[in-house]
């Protein structure tokens, strides 16, 4: 399966995030990540098809690495718009405030958490299915969240020093509090509202 890297206009998003590191993260990092991951899945398949199991655990690692960041990066883009910000409406409002106690408290725990990755990660909105509630999680890397924690992706926010340094340097905390200027509540909405069918 040959994977692409998608960006929507989320390219524009100064002055909280400036195009030029949408741009490198875009077309470096995450194209990286695609290039990576159809190597590896071709090898998996040559492996599959000898009955290389010894290969196929080897190849196990770059999947998941490879995979988690197309993955991820696919879902921030559309996480992201230069009309975003805000509070989100309606039921995923109410859906937060029954779950977090208010909009700040979500904001400020989700802030904490993701500042709080150590090294590279992404802070993350989940819903857990079977509690029919929404989770705030962080996972290392670029492991899935739902191959991770169980947990739907809603809101992933991108921890890696790529996603910032060249504007905010090593202060990653002002980082999450320009990125909330920009999330796509709409989008966030969209998946919940998936999730729940």
């Amino acid at each position: 399966m040959l994977c692409r890297a998608a960006c929507s206009s989320s390219r524009n998003l100064e002055p909280h995030i400036n195009a030029q590191i949408m741009q490198l993260h875009h077309s470096k990092h995450h194209a990286a990540y695609v290039n990576n991951l159809n190597v590896v899945e071709e090898k998996y398949q040559e492996a599959l098809k000898k009955g290389d199991v010894t290969a196929q655990v080897a190849l196990q690692p770059a999947l998941k690495f490879n995979g988690g960041g197309h993955i991820n990066h696919s879902i921030f883009w559309t996480n992201l718009s230069p009309n975003g910000g805000g509070e989100p409406k309606g039921e995923l409002l109410e859906a937060i405030k029954r779950d977090f106690g208010s909009f700040e408290k979500f904001k400020e725990k989700l802030t904490a958490v993701s500042v709080g990755v150590q090294g590279s990660g992404w802070g993350w909105l989940g819903f857990n299915k079977e509690q029919g509630r929404l989770q705030i999680a962080a996972c290392s890397n670029q492991d899935p969240l739902q191959g991770t924690t169980g947990l739907v992706p809603l809101l992933g926010i991108d921890v890696w020093e790529h996603a910032y340094y060249l504007q905010y340097k090593n202060v990653r905390p002002d980082y999450l509090k320009a990125i909330w200027n920009v999330i796509n509540w709409e989008n966030v909405t969209e998946r919940y509202t998936a999730c729940k069918k």
